[in-house]
């Protein structure tokens, strides 16, 4: 049996192949049709070189280099690593992999990511395993990834979320900037810490400081921090302005966040001069000063960001106050079609910004948005074809497409010397930070009138007062009405909270509001108040917009009788939505309550 057993074995090795006297096995002739290491070499499979030649990222002749080098590789070089050496954007390499791996790629800004999405993963496993929840669309859960091969992630999360979820692929530095937006636990402060340290440095009293020892309590690591804290802090709760004001026994700290103030904490009052003098030496100020105001600036890089920061300092009975106003260029830049212009208003407005002469004139008072929609409308303008010029005070934001030219009243650059300047420059366009005295109202008119488009703005309750405002200036109604093209007046209500949205019973005295406008009150909400928006009930801002355009009937009444009487009269005539309907068609959708409008509009 033994020896039958072994004949077969050796039978069945010889139809398989044979060993040479080398020692090397070599098969049958008739096996070589199933295997042969030239045949292997011809299968290719697929990868992202073959889809970056397809992109025509790389060339034929870099293919035939990227294939020769793997042929070269014992281990088989790795495919990344070879197209690294071509200089290729890493974005360009992710593309790729998107393509290959059957994923859409998308870039995601912050502001495309809904935070309540984003919460659904903890932000430590965010950050380890690069996968982020973006938004829910139709019950369906966009999670953007940076590592499309991860598959074990992909799976991991979809067990998380519990929904079905759609992936999509994004850069790692997408991911590292909305995590920095949203991660609380990444903000790198213990306010504790930082206010047990401020109690052990020591401030000389009042009169008895001189400059050494204000530089000196500023330069202390405790205050330090506790500065760098109020400013990223500021930048991380979504506030406009730092209020840091002296009271008989501490120093209070407020932030204005959706328009409203909020306290956020008190300082030891001996800590105030410190604090003070620390902001001025950050803001090139004179720390010696305390009797007079002083205004400064502070650029500053904070969540990986640019952030301009205006800094304004006042002397008050118990001491300096400084009121902090937080420059974001993220907030500037959000477009006109996202700035809650109603379809209408849009169109007409986008009409007027098209215009090649005249002035448009955006209105409201300080906060209500007009340097926004102002910036939102130069960007959509074609900064490579015509030149536009603005005059500012300050400059807030940066704009590529535009010349920026910063007003000094202490060296006698003024707006209307800028503007006549400007007018010898070839201007198509001139944006002016504000219309405020005859002579820059009178330089915008005659620039106007000899074929460049203005954009200003003024400080009036809505458009139709804008005319007699700037006949109060001192500019000839025959001028308004040959130079003016149109007026938008703007307010910001806040908009309600999403986390804690619910039905409410409109209170007695706002119940004849609702019903002139029309308005099912079962169909209202309103902010209950929550954590997230600070038991306020609201969590950012919406605009509410009038527009006048001048047309020749507003002309003739400009001529004519150009008080806010007539002026307003005649816009309500012309069905044009006011500032309060425009806030009623909010409230309707939802987005703000009555209460809000009210506010903003008219006295309840």
């Amino acid at each position: 049996m033994k020896k039958l057993f072994s004949n077969n074995n050796e039978s069945a090795s010889q139809k398989r192949g044979s060993v040479d006297n080398k020692g090397e096995f070599s098969l049958a002739p008739g096996l070589c049709i199933l295997y042969s290491p030239q045949m292997s070499e011809l299968a290719h499979v697929r990868d992202i070189a073959d889809v970056l030649l397809e992109m025509e990222k790389i060339t034929p002749r870099q293919m035939e280099q990227v294939r020769k080098q793997q042929q070269q590789s014992k281990n088989g070089a790795d495919v990344e690593q070879i197209l690294g050496k071509f200089g290729l954007e890493a974005d360009d390499i992710l593309r790729a992999k998107a393509v290959l791996h059957g994923f859409e790629f998308r870039s995601i800004p912050v502001e495309n990511v809904d935070r309540s999405a984003f919460e659904k993963l903890d932000p430590g496993y965010i950050r380890s395993s690069h996968v982020m929840p973006v938004s829910v669309e139709n019950d369906t859960l966009i999670v953007a990834t940076s590592e499309p091969t991860n598959i074990f992630a992909i799976d991991d999360v979809k067990r998380q979320v519990g929904m079905p979820v759609h992936i999509v692929v994004c850069s790692e530095s997408d991911i590292t900037a909305v995590c920095n937006e949203f991660d609380d636990s990444n903000f790198g402060y213990d306010v504790d810490e930082i206010m047990s340290s401020m109690a052990d440095v020591e401030v000389v009293k009042d009169e008895e400081e001189d400059i050494g020892d204000l530089e000196q309590s500023a330069a202390k690591s405790p205050v330090i921090k506790y500065v760098n804290y109020l400013l990223t802090n500021a930048l991380h709760e979504g506030a406009s302005d730092i209020h840091i004001e002296p009271k008989a026994k501490h120093t209070r700290i407020r932030y204005r966040i959706d328009g409203a103030l909020f306290d956020t904490m008190q300082a030891p009052l001996k800590m105030h001069p410190a604090v003070v003098s620390r902001l001025k030496i950050m803001s090139n100020l004179d720390i010696s000063e305390r009797r007079l105001p002083q205004d400064g600036k502070i650029a500053a890089i904070m969540g990986g960001r640019g952030v301009d920061l205006r800094v304004s300092v006042l002397p008050t009975s118990n001491g300096e106050k400084v009121v902090i106003r937080i420059l974001d260029s993220k907030s500037i830049m959000i477009g006109l079609e996202n700035s809650g212009m109603e379809t209408d208003t849009l169109g007409a407005f986008k009409e007027q910004v098209a215009l090649p002469h005249g002035i448009l004139l955006v209105t409201g008072p300080t906060g209500s948005g007009k340097s926004t929609t102002l910036y939102s409308a130069l960007g959509q303008m074609d900064g490579r074809s015509l030149n536009i010029s603005t005059v500012e005070d300050p400059v807030e934001y940066n704009l590529e497409s535009c010349t920026q030219i910063q007003v000094n009243d202490r060296v006698g650059l003024t707006f209307a010397t800028a503007l006549r300047s400007l007018l010898r420059q070839d201007p198509d366009i001139i944006m002016v930070g504000e219309i405020r005295d005859n002579e820059t109202a009178r330089v915008a008119v005659q620039a106007a009138l000899t074929g460049h488009l203005v954009l200003s703005t003024l400080h009036t309750n809505d458009a139709p007062g804008s005319v007699s405002r700037l006949v109060d200036i001192g500019v000839e109604p025959y001028l308004i009405a040959a130079s003016l093209n149109g007026i938008l007046a703007q307010r910001l209500v806040r908009r309600i909270c999403d986390n804690c949205k619910e039905a409410y019973h409109v209170p007695e005295n706002m119940q004849r509001y609702i019903e002139n406008a029309g308005i099912d009150p079962k169909e209202l909400t309103h902010g209950a108040g929550c954590d997230r928006c600070r038991e306020s009930g609201y969590t950012g801002r919406a605009g509410i917009f009038e527009l006048l355009v001048i047309d020749d009937r507003f002309r003739d009444i400009i001529n004519k009788d150009p008080s806010v009487n007539s002026m307003r009269a005649a816009f309500v005539e012309s069905g044009r939505a006011t500032l309060f309907d425009d806030g009623i068609k909010k409230v309707r959708r939802q987005i703000t309550t009555i209460e809000e409008v009210l506010r903003v509009t008219q006295a309840i």
